[in-house]
């Protein structure tokens, strides 16, 4: 997957800068939300009943910051759709992990790491580019 941002107009949410519509944010928050809540980590049953859910329009969601009175939103996502572009993606990335033993999804922070990582090959290749010059 392909991050592109732009460093003079970052925005504040991480899943502005990883996924490229609104929906994908959405759908991504609500299932690491999901996975938070259940520990941390969730079986492959629990995952596809959760795409199920998402695939059925049965997920409601009342938007942060807006008025207990304004109507609650059902979310509807496809099914394939959701494990193309959200799970892939975020297990790709190092935001999920999946451990093929034990069959969980659990919450990660290699993409930190990887992130990290990124940055110091940044630094060897400008201290590389410097030493050119002498």
């Amino acid at each position: 997957m392909v991050i592109l941002f732009d460093l003079y107009n970052m925005p504040e949410d991480i899943f502005k800068v990883i996924f490229s519509t609104e929906q994908q944010e959405i759908v991504a928050k609500l299932l690491l939300n999901h996975i938070a809540r259940n520990g941390g980590e969730i079986g492959k049953t629990e995952m596809s009943m959760f795409a199920t859910e998402l695939h059925e329009g049965k997920i409601v969601v009342q938007p942060s910051g807006r008025s207990p009175l304004q109507r609650e939103t059902k979310i509807s996502y496809n099914r394939r759709q959701f494990y193309d572009r959200i799970l892939t993606p975020m297990k790709s990335l190092g935001l999920i992990d999946y451990d093929m033993y034990s069959k969980k999804y659990k919450l990660s922070d290699r993409f930190n790491k990887v992130m990290i990582k990124v940055g110091l090959m940044w630094l060897r290749e400008l201290d590389r580019l410097r030493n050119i010059k002498q």
